[in-house]
């Protein structure tokens, strides 16, 4: 019998498929999906790269965190990469319910940033992938309940993987 989970948040570097992989999870467990990219795109009326060349990085994570912040938190909800920056965003997240950490190295998540349009990666002028990547991973690490490794797997996979981790 599956434990009554409300909440799961999804969390990993961008380009990981959190957004892709929440989709089909929240209609795997009859819930609800929430993208946090989208509500501060529809916050702030424009894109996450408009609003980081328009206010920079710090200012993104503030909305990020914000919205975070005052979400009702029910559903699958896909986070930006960089809310493991925010402390009373991870709280409030994992008192909700389990964090999903999803992995993938670092040469596929490159190749899959550079195939998508440009987004907004909330970072310091001068960082470079690999450097966001290593900084993050470790901060991944430390907040996730649960860890699934993406690589090679498509999203039906990592779903099953991911309901499998809920229902141990």
């Amino acid at each position: 019998m599956r434990k009554r989970i409300d909440t799961i948040s999804l969390i990993g570097m961008p380009g990981v498929g959190k957004s892709t992989v929440g989709v089909v999870l929240a209609k795997t467990l009859g819930l609800a999906f929430v993208d946090t990219d989208l509500c501060i795109q529809l916050r702030e009326h424009a894109t996450l790269q408009d609003v980081l060349e328009r206010s920079g990085y710090r200012y993104l994570r503030s909305v990020e965190e914000a919205v975070l912040l005052s979400l009702p938190l029910a559903g699958v909800i896909a986070t930006g990469g960089s809310v493991v920056y925010s402390d009373a965003a991870m709280r409030r997240l994992r008192a909700a319910g389990p964090v999903v950490y999803l992995q993938a190295g670092l040469a596929t998540l490159k190749r899959r940033v550079a195939a998508a349009p440009p987004r907004g990666i909330a970072c310091a002028a001068g960082d470079s992938f690999d450097s966001i990547f290593a900084e993050r991973s470790e901060l991944y690490q430390q907040q996730a309940d649960i860890r699934v490794a993406v690589e090679g797997l498509d999203v039906e996979q990592v779903v099953q993987r991911i309901v499998t981790a809920l229902d141990a």
